[in-house]
């Protein structure tokens, strides 16, 4: 027997898989952090843990074709994309069937076939990139967005100002999301920028802003909502500053002791966007403690898996050091 879903079952479902996304990202994280100091993981790597709703509220307003292109904090926006974590994770383990061939790492992932088009370790240097996805898309009149992602302190860079003016002057269809943790890597927000109400920055190019929660992830889709709608009607870029927190250092190396231990709690406590959704849905759709136990021990079952594949997994032939170079 077919049974017609209503409008509130539909929110319901909606609701309940947002909330799988972002614990998905969250349980993600947990572990990569515990293999990279079980030595399973090295060189850098920047954990999302706090910023799950960003990604998860984009990506629900993004449609097939749309580009995304972050910067290093990026495993967060592979998996709300679509990317396995299994590969993920094999990647940031150095291992062939990670989706850089072990050879990126943590920062510098790309699938082409989910348009994720990296992970990039200089600061700022993706927002050229992505305005020129958008320039390809305009070109190619396919309706199609680039979701730019940067954080607060490379909206400080030179390179992002120039992108905006050939963004505003060709009327390009990229949304700029600038994901302010609060923190560019050690430096709080208030003693870096001038002009701390970032989404302000592209006023001299006639580029529109919003301020959003980054912590709900309701707020996010809403605004982005707003902000595809924009572009894609051929009106040009658009800026959404997302205000959220990370909870955990800038990398792994970082012990972040330029904030108190009762901030990040603060945070943890009272504005955790995978605690404020499970309130929702606990509260409009009477989910019990059993349904969402369910849900993370599924998740935990998906991260643990990816884990045992990954650390399982062959590292790449000594041929591979001659593929991908380019003259």
């Amino acid at each position: 027997m077919t049974v017609k879903k209503t409008k509130k079952d539909l929110s319901e479902i909606t609701l309940t898989n947002y909330y799988k996304q972002m614990l998905l990202i969250r349980r993600f994280e947990e572990k990569a952090g515990q293999l990279y100091g079980m030595g399973h993981i090295g060189g850098f790597c920047h954990l999302y843990i706090g910023q799950e709703a960003v990604v998860v509220g984009l990506e629900s307003v993004a449609k097939k074709g749309d580009q995304r292109i972050t910067s290093y904090r990026d495993h967060g926006h592979m998996i709300a994309c679509g990317m396995e974590p299994k590969n993920v994770m094999s990647e940031l383990t150095g291992k062939h069937n990670g989706y850089s061939k072990g050879k990126g790492g943590s920062m510098h992932m790309f699938s082409k076939e989910k348009n994720f088009f990296g992970g990039h370790g200089i600061v700022g240097a993706q927002v050229p990139i992505g305005g020129g996805l958008a320039f390809a898309n305009r070109y190619r009149k396919n309706k199609l967005l680039s979701f730019t992602y940067f954080g607060d302190g490379a909206a400080n860079q030179g390179q992002v100002y120039e992108t905006f003016n050939m963004a505003s002057l060709w009327k390009l269809p990229v949304i700029f999301v600038i994901e302010n943790n609060q923190y560019a890597m050690g430096t709080s927000l208030k003693r870096a920028s001038s002009t701390p109400a970032l989404y302000t920055r592209g006023a001299a190019f006639g580029i529109p802003g919003q301020a959003v929660d980054g912590m709900d992830v309701l707020k996010v889709r809403a605004a982005g909502l707003i902000a595809t709608k924009h572009c894609r009607t051929g009106k040009g870029p658009f800026i959404l500053e997302m205000n959220t927190y990370r909870y955990r250092g800038h990398s792994m190396s970082d012990p972040a002791k330029y904030r108190t231990r009762d901030e990040v709690q603060k945070m943890r406590a009272e504005r955790d966007p995978i605690d404020n959704l499970r309130s929702i849905l606990v509260k409009r759709f009477k989910k019990t403690e059993d349904d969402l136990k369910l849900i993370d021990r599924a998740v935990k079952a998906e991260i643990s898996e990816a884990a045992d594949f990954a650390i399982n997994s062959d590292e790449p032939p000594t041929s591979e050091l001659w593929t991908d170079i380019y003259n």
